[in-house]
């Protein structure tokens, strides 16, 4: 059967203000059937035809996909923008979840769990009774004001659960008061930081959104390792506008552009869809047209726009691309790459073959694989930079082989110890999650044939 269409339009979008939250503004002369459907499902009104998801659980992209599947289905046409899509398609976990051992989906299930209880306390349908700190969360207890059930909850916010039910509040309160009643105190427990966000998302806007425009958090500045992406297609066309000595070849598809120094001797190759955390971009040397490469780099999707800028720098001086292929990656090789990040403070640690490098705030770091330093012919990175929650989940990942010359890693170096960037504010208590171990990336194989067509 052919589902009827409705004359409504549904644009979904970041909150100008909440970064987690969801905006949803409606027009057409059948809008109010998508906003009963909204409401329905706890979007709340904020303006005109303008409502707002907003969780506790900062699930509210995955939860916006969903309602706009379910207006689609009912025949209401629905927008989703850029900025949104990117939230839908971010994977990010927790922060020290206490549950590790949980899935993705499991975690999503827990969370939603807790925002049921949220909600019903929040719409009056459990009514809390008393609260106390248990260690470093809170305790409570409630009844349904619809069923008469009672609760005994465990924890705030996404990780809120119910530990225990009784048959009548009577007996919760005396079970209540017999584990904390030192501590206990009469009626909820104070919003927690995250609740209080919540509700400050759900406030009237004073503007709709449909004439308020795309407006956006305030950028933050911060180190260039934790800066924004921003738009690495726009530095290479900038990159070939620059330099006239690089020429541009494309493949047979738009997937891929190389840029080809004149000497054709080194090479860049940009993947434009990659994944955030898969390999966006390689670079090799060679020590002529034909033969084998020299070194060979690669970054990830997600590498901050600084980052790659000063690596593109780098390669347009023509300053350091040879390397002696036959001499060992020694100590003083390794001093001078580094000697950057030792100046700023970086903290050197040594474990077995890893030799690594730390930012003062654990959250960027650069190791260096002795093994694979003295193993070439290997396919394991000999260098790895990082940035991200650790090593073993890092938002983006640069990789580099034995013999990248130690000009161009002082010179990233010197980026990740002093540079600085922008990007917008991040949701506080999460982080980003990659699908990445322990184990360096293995380097990718370049072709030494330049790509069969070009384009200017």
């Amino acid at each position: 059967m052919t589902t009827p269409s409705i004359d409504a339009h549904v644009r979904l979008d970041i909150h100008p203000t909440h970064p987690s939250a969801v905006t949803a503004v409606l027009t057409g002369s059948q809008a109010h059937i998508p906003h009963v459907g909204l409401e329905a499902a706890d979007w709340t009104v904020v303006a005109e035809n303008t409502l707002v998801l907003v969780r506790i659980d900062h699930e509210e992209p995955y939860w916006a996909e969903k309602a706009a599947q379910h207006l689609a289905d009912d025949g209401v046409s629905v927008e989703i923008t850029p900025r949104l899509r990117e939230a839908i398609a971010e994977e990010w976990t927790w922060a020290d979840y206490p549950m590790p051992w949980c899935t993705r989906s499991e975690i999503r299930e827990v969370s939603d769990a807790a925002q049921k209880i949220y909600d019903d306390i929040r719409h009056g349908q459990l009514l809390i009774h008393a609260h106390a700190e248990d260690g470093r969360t809170t305790v409570a207890v409630g009844t349904y004001l619809g069923s008469g059930e009672s609760v005994y909850l465990h924890g705030q916010d996404h990780l809120r659960q119910v530990a225990d039910t009784f048959d009548s509040p009577a007996q919760a309160l005396v079970a209540f008061e017999k584990v904390h009643g030192a501590a206990m105190r009469p009626g909820p427990a104070p919003m927690t930081d995250t609740e209080r966000a919540a509700a400050q998302a759900r406030a009237p806007l004073v503007v709709p959104l449909a004439d308020a425009g795309p407006s956006r958090p305030q950028r933050e500045t911060v180190p260039a390792y934790a800066a924004d992406a921003g738009d690495h297609d726009a530095l290479l066309e900038a990159f070939f506008d620059a330099h006239g000595d690089w020429e541009k070849w494309r493949t047979w598809s738009d997937e891929t552009t190389h840029a080809i120094h004149e000497s054709q001797t080194l090479r860049i190759e940009r993947v434009h869809e990659a994944h955030p955390r898969e390999t966006a971009w390689t670079v090799a040397a060679y020590e002529t047209p034909v033969s084998e490469r020299m070194w060979v780099l690669t970054a990830t999707g997600a590498t901050p726009g600084p980052v790659m800028q000063a690596l593109l720098d780098h390669l347009a001086d023509g300053d350091g691309w040879d390397t002696a292929v036959g001499a060992p990656v020694d100590e003083e090789i390794v001093a001078a790459a580094t000697k950057p990040l030792s100046e700023a403070g970086w903290k050197h640690t040594v474990d077995g073959r890893w030799i690594g490098w730390t930012s003062p705030t654990k959250d960027a770091g650069v190791q260096f694989d002795a093994f694979a330093a003295q193993h070439p012919n290997q396919t394991l990175a000999t260098w790895t930079v990082w940035a991200g929650p650790g090593p073993d989940r890092p938002t983006w990942t640069l990789a580099a082989s034995p013999h990248t010359p130690t000009a161009l890693l002082a010179e990233l170096s010197e980026t990740l110890a002093h540079g600085t960037g922008t990007r917008h504010p991040q949701t506080a208590g999460r982080d980003r999650a990659a699908a990445l171990g322990t184990t360096p990336p293995a380097m990718p194989p370049v072709t030494a044939n330049p790509a069969t067509s070009r384009s200017r």
